[in-house]
């Protein structure tokens, strides 16, 4: 049989060791890593690496986007599928920053408490997304809105950066996302008030929410952080926290390492779909989401 071969096309300095680890434990035999790749250079390295091998051993090809900009990896995802021909279609799955396979855990887990702790579903909820100009925010916010949540998404350097970043979400997969501005203490708090679930993906090392925001927001049901680095992004939730109370008002807290053993699952998971697929995958936050909803 062909040897199992993922190419790993990235837009940063260096591929990440936790992605290249993650794949060649989930089944395949080589994970070959490609720095500072720009979005003019997929179709050619997609090309050579689909037409190098016959079409019996194309589906042992996958073509992984990695980087740390969620749009521009989606981007080069779909550069790729343009440049796949029959019948030597390969294998794609974006995941950049580990972003969405992060987001989709994050979101999977929250669901799950929210349902069996708080008889409620997703659909319908006010959220809230703390740091969500990064990867693991963006991605984090489109799944929530996608499946039918209210999504305001907070900026830390005023409204303009944040509102631009909402814009571009809203056209481009057709959802509804508010943008509002975090960059007070204050600010912060009042919008914690206003919302009854809180995704906090802020960068490591930077508490979002303390003691006393969650005991202020009365309506909170849910506080979920993925910063495992201290002090923690929601003060009071521990790591291993999966619906432990958090504050007066009965919130549940989710921790760092609860998401991410559910990421871990995903990631792997999704690595080991692409390498054993009888057809070739297309592998995105959907996807990842979809995954973590059957690990948590």
């Amino acid at each position: 049989m062909a040897k199992a071969i993922l190419h790993m096309l990235s837009t940063l300095k260096h591929m990440s060791p936790f992605d290249v680890n993650m794949a060649l434990d989930a089944g395949y035999d080589a994970a070959i890593p490609y720095t500072n790749v720009t979005l003019d250079e997929v179709t050619a390295l997609v090309q050579d690496a689909m037409f190098s091998r016959a079409p019996s051993a194309a589906l042992r090809t996958g073509i992984f986007f990695a980087g740390r900009d969620a749009v521009l990896a989606l981007d080069m995802m779909d550069t790729a599928k343009k440049a796949l021909l029959k019948p030597f279609e390969v294998s794609l799955f974006a995941d950049p920053y580990g972003s969405f396979t992060t987001a989709g855990a994050m979101v999977a887990c929250v669901e799950k408490i929210l349902r069996e702790k708080k008889q409620r579903e997703l659909k319908g909820s006010k959220v809230v997304i703390y740091g969500a100009t990064g990867v693991v925010g963006y991605s984090a916010a489109v799944i929530s809105a996608l499946e039918g949540a209210e999504v305001t998404v907070v900026g830390y350097s005023g409204l303009e950066r944040v509102a631009k970043l909402a814009d571009e979400m809203c056209k481009r997969f057709n959802i509804k996302v508010a943008p509002a501005d975090g960059s007070t203490p204050e600010q912060v708090r009042d919008l914690l008030r206003q919302h009854e679930i809180a995704l906090c993906a802020a960068r490591a090392g930077v508490q979002v929410l303390s003691k006393d925001d969650l005991a202020a927001a009365k309506d909170l049901l849910i506080a979920a952080d993925v910063n495992a680095v201290p002090p923690l992004g929601v003060e009071g939730c521990g790591l291993h926290d999966n619906g432990v109370v958090v504050s007066p008002h009965g919130a549940l807290g989710i921790g760092a390492l609860a998401i991410g053993n559910v990421k871990y699952g995903t990631e792997s998971g999704l690595f080991k779909k692409m390498a054993t697929s009888d057809e070739p995958l297309c592998l995105d936050f959907r996807h990842a989401f979809a995954l973590a909803r059957e690990l948590v």
